[in-house]
């Protein structure tokens, strides 16, 4: 039987977890998400059905792809992404507040929402609101899944 190899073009499904079982993004139709970034459909959530990938192209985790060689088709594995290497550990530096009068008027801020601030260089950063207050707003620039270590199902399905 074909074992996929560096270079291969593959057909995979996965659901990644977080330590505590939550379901943060699959492939699967029959899996639904249950972390808050996926509301948006930003993590990929929504779009159900298998992953086409190139392994050793960088379209995926490292540690995915690598997982990958030497499988085949109708193989599964469990891969664990520590945090450091996934989305990285929660920096508490990446936390600031802004005092209100920095803020347009016209914003109205609620904790949970996603931002992309600006600075004067047109510099963007991505942002999630955790706190507000009179006289100013607490933004945290930290990816939502960082410090969390992933836990990816996945089966390989098919080598192109």
């Amino acid at each position: 039987m074909a074992q996929a190899k560096k270079g291969d073009k593959v057909l995979i499904n996965y659901t990644g977890s977080l330590e505590d079982g939550t379901v943060f993004d699959s492939t699967l139709e029959d899996v639904e998400c249950e972390t808050e970034e996926c509301e948006d459909d930003e993590c990929g959530c929504g779009e159900t059905g298998p992953m086409e990938m190139t392994i050793g192209a960088g379209e995926f985790f490292p540690q995915i792809e690598d997982a990958l060689i030497g499988m085949a088709p109708g193989e599964k594995k469990s891969v664990v992404i520590p945090a450091k290497d996934a989305f990285g550990e929660y920096d508490t530096e990446k936390v600031f507040n802004v005092p209100r009068t920095d803020v347009p008027e016209d914003l109205k801020p609620e904790v949970g929402d996603e931002l992309t601030l600006s600075n004067d260089d047109d510099e963007e950063i991505e942002v999630t609101v955790v706190e507000v207050n009179e006289d100013s707003i607490t933004f945290d620039s930290n990816h939502p899944l960082a410090g969390e270590d992933l836990t990816f199902e996945i089966e390989l399905l098919e080598i192109k």
